[in-house]
């Protein structure tokens, strides 16, 4: 086998190929399909496009994605977090929306303090129940999935809470040295959980008690500890994301913010090729997975596909993402067209017998 050969093969099985790959794929068919979908321009010293667009609506699903990439990393599902977006964003805009001056600098503070806190309690809540009681993950966060949604509810008093706060607004449609500011918060985030989980033991950790969480516990390490732990630093970041979704609109909806997701979520940390079975997990894989997400989201809405029809549109070119970067299924897909027929047996014609 030569040298560029051996090269070639290492570099299609590296995760990150593959996401990569189908990004450049939909880039380019965009831009085939609108000429100026690259397109960026300068208005009152922000940058204006659908890249940047992309960048900051990806925001709050890069933040949810990263906090499930972890705990799927041990192991567990987290589908509480679509309601745990709802929950935080209607406490901060509620608090908000009951201060004399919303655009109050401490006001603003307060009311993310107090949502953050929240969110984090019933962080605590989902540790508790997989990781203290035993209680399935999927289980035990589909509780507060269901019943988040009418907490949520409740504290909105099944209204749209409606706020007027230009810091608040910023956290979803500010710049900041002519960028989103979702995208800085973003990235600041990525950055942190990529400082706490790879220049440190967490990581490992983290994939160890995935792998094996008996073996874990036998080698001496705390699992149920650090399940817990990633239950409640996926919540933070659905918290943050909430914040994100809410400041986008002024308002707080506690039955449609952050709908859905946590499927989202789960498609981009797939998609970044961390397992659901748990052990080891890529967070730029996941990151990666994010913007795949909101570029096709971006792509339907472009090439006005109908809302009845998008969902499943969504689903095959998400099942294509998988199918592509399967490693089993491209072995077996190079197996068949290595597979060549042999040649015919040759008939054999009966003796005949003289008479």
């Amino acid at each position: 086998m030569s040298a560029a050969t051996d090269r070639f093969q290492r570099l299609t099985r590296h995760r990150l190929l593959w996401p990569v790959l189908v990004l450049l794929l939909m880039i380019v068919a965009n831009t085939i399909y609108r000429p100026g979908f690259l397109s960026v321009e300068v208005n009152d010293g922000h940058l204006y496009g659908t890249p940047i667009d992309i960048l900051r609506l990806s925001a709050p699903l890069i933040l949810v994605a990263l906090g499930m990439t972890l705990v799927i990393a041990t192991g567990g599902i987290d589908l509480s977090v679509g309601s745990l977006c709802a929950i935080s964003g209607a406490i901060a805009c509620l608090h908000i929306s009951r201060s004399a001056d919303q655009s109050s600098l401490p006001t603003v503070l307060t009311a993310l303090a107090l949502a953050l806190g929240a969110a984090l309690v019933l962080g605590v809540w989902n540790g508790v129940l997989v990781a203290v009681i035993g209680i399935q993950p999927i289980i035990a966060t589909l509780i507060l999935m269901v019943a988040g949604r009418g907490l949520a509810q409740l504290i909105a008093e099944g209204q749209i809470i409606t706020i007027n706060s230009a810091p608040y607004r910023a956290i979803g449609l500010g710049h900041v040295l002519t960028l989103p500011l979702a995208i800085f918060i973003a990235l600041a985030v990525a950055l942190l959980v990529a400082a706490f989980t790879r220049r440190t033991a967490l990581g490992l950790i983290v994939e160890s008690v995935g792998g094996n969480a008996e073996a874990s516990r036998l080698a001496g390490i705390r699992s149920r500890r650090v399940i817990f732990l990633v239950y409640v630093v996926s919540a933070g970041c659905a918290a943050l994301a909430g914040f994100m979704i809410t400041a986008n609109v002024s308002s707080a909806d506690g039955n449609a913010a952050g709908l859905w997701i946590e499927l989202d979520a789960i498609l981009a940390v797939v998609i970044g090729g961390t397992s659901l079975a748990g052990g080891r997990f890529s967070l730029s894989g996941t990151v990666l997975g994010a913007l795949i997400i909101q570029t096709l989201t971006t792509t339907v809405y472009a090439m006005n596909i109908s809302p009845q029809t998008s969902l499943l549109f969504k689903a095959v070119v998400v099942i294509a993402v998988c199918l592509v970067q399967s490693p089993g299924f491209r072995a077996r897909f190079r197996r068949r067209g290595r597979a060549v027929p042999g040649p015919a047996a040759p008939r054999r014609e009966k003796a005949q017998v003289s008479a």
